[in-house]
């Protein structure tokens, strides 16, 4: 009888520790997913967002930051001032001489 006690205690224990391993694995995979989904998120690549956290974006000020904004129509990446001289280093006309 006392063998029975032990071994069906036995298998409730490691029951218990695949329940708890498969939790942990299952919890760590949605919020693997979740974390790509926010690193979908183009705000901080664009140039209407303002980097204020009382105006986040001029466009779409309620979108902006959110889950709301994965597909935003009005995304413009962000161009830095050495990329905007480089293109307008030489004006037209001495380029066509």
């Amino acid at each position: 009888m006392s063998i029975l006690f032990i071994s069906l205690g036995f298998v409730c224990a490691w029951s218990f520790i695949a329940l708890l391993g498969w939790s942990f694995l299952q919890t760590a995979w949605q919020g693997c997913t979740y974390l790509q989904r926010l690193h979908q998120i183009p705000c901080s690549d664009c140039t209407f967002c303002t980097g204020d956290y009382r105006l986040k974006c001029t466009v779409h000020p309620c979108q902006a930051l959110s889950e709301d904004a994965i597909g935003c129509l009005d995304f413009e990446p962000k161009t830095t001032v050495y990329e905007t001289l480089s293109v307008n280093r030489y004006p037209y006309n001495v380029l066509r001489k």
